[in-house]
């Protein structure tokens, strides 16, 4: 299975792309930050966001789209914004026929970590450890992906294992 992480942000939305092999491996085909300018309008910061989830769909043909549910946000008007790019993201993957699946931060840092309140430096060292990465990746925004990917995986198959028992 392979999943595409998406950590949604106006500045910067980090993309991460993960499969798991048939041995359970967790491996990390990809990750970045897709970097906003400030300065652009709202829309045209939106049109690059879904051109560069089009392009990353494209070349690795994911089996399904995890995305970090909304928790917080310091204002009404950085909400409103948030809300449009989520809003991008998940039209971009329905449009390319991919599941969307949604987690709450403390689902993802349990997955991750084992801990939901765990500290944002934590979750980007378990991603390293978890994807045997020689370093955490540059952008936080792409750790932060990436472990929403593996949160999908981790639920996915934890979602398998209880409908085989029911069987």
């Amino acid at each position: 299975m392979m999943v595409l992480g998406i950590d949604c942000g106006t500045e910067c939305t980090g993309y991460g792309v993960v499969k798991q092999s048939e041995s359970d491996e967790l491996i990390c085909l990809d990750a970045a930050g897709i970097r906003l300018s400030a300065r652009k309008p709202m829309c045209e910061r939106l049109l690059a966001i879904s051109k560069s989830l089009s392009a990353v769909i494209g070349r690795y043909r994911p089996d399904a789209v995890a995305i970090e549910d909304v928790f917080y946000a310091a204002n009404v008007k950085s909400a409103l914004k948030l809300g449009q790019v989520r809003g991008v993201a998940m039209m971009t993957a329905a449009q390319a026929g991919l599941p969307v699946c949604e987690y709450a931060p403390l689902a993802i840092k349990s997955a991750v970590v084992g801990y939901g309140r765990a500290e944002k430096i934590q979750v980007q060292q378990m991603v390293a450890r978890l994807l045997r990465l020689d370093e955490v990746p540059e952008s936080p925004d792409a750790a932060d992906a990436l472990a929403i990917a593996i949160c999908h995986l981790h639920t996915s198959a934890t979602l398998r294992r209880q409908a085989m028992g029911r069987a």
